[in-house]
């Protein structure tokens, strides 16, 4: 399935301008897992500024069982509930990243940890497969665009 994706990407994209060359694309994919790395670091520390900052201003946050939020005020605001209920203690691990124009990328990772609940001290295994979007800014920086994820653990 994900080579019928890349195929299916790299059959289209030249329709539309967008063939990133394999120097291009490698520089973004290193780029691309600095972003995810700065995100685990934020979500460790429930550092909300910190997420926000790799959020572009139009990005979206799909968290299971919940409404997306949609902008960055409302993932802000997301963020802010999710730190105040939990405290996170993950790692994540980089399935694949792919550039699919100069601009758009994706990447699928897990991950893996505890999570603490703030109200009880409870601590409960933490499993959970991961899509994200990117895209690259003005200013060339890359973006969370859109993150959706959902739990591996059993019930």
């Amino acid at each position: 399935m994900r080579n019928l994706l890349i195929h299916l990407i790299a059959a289209i994209a030249p329709s539309f301008g967008i063939v990133p060359s394999a120097h291009a694309a490698d520089s973004a994919q290193t780029r691309i897992h600095a972003v995810l790395d700065a995100y685990e670091r934020a979500l460790n520390a429930s550092d909300v500024a910190a997420v926000v900052k790799l959020y572009a201003q139009d990005g979206v946050f799909m968290a299971q069982h919940n409404s997306p939020a949609v902008g960055i005020d409302a993932v802000k605001a997301a963020y802010q509930a999710v730190f105040n209920a939990i405290k996170l203690n993950i790692k994540f691990d980089i399935n694949e990243i792919e550039v699919i124009s100069d601009d758009w990328a994706f990447a699928r990772t897990t991950s893996a940890g505890t999570t603490t609940i703030n109200a009880s001290g409870d601590k409960v295994a933490e499993g959970n497969q991961e899509l994200f979007l990117f895209r690259k800014s003005g200013d060339g920086k890359w973006e969370i665009a859109r993150y959706i994820f959902s739990t591996t653990n059993p019930r």
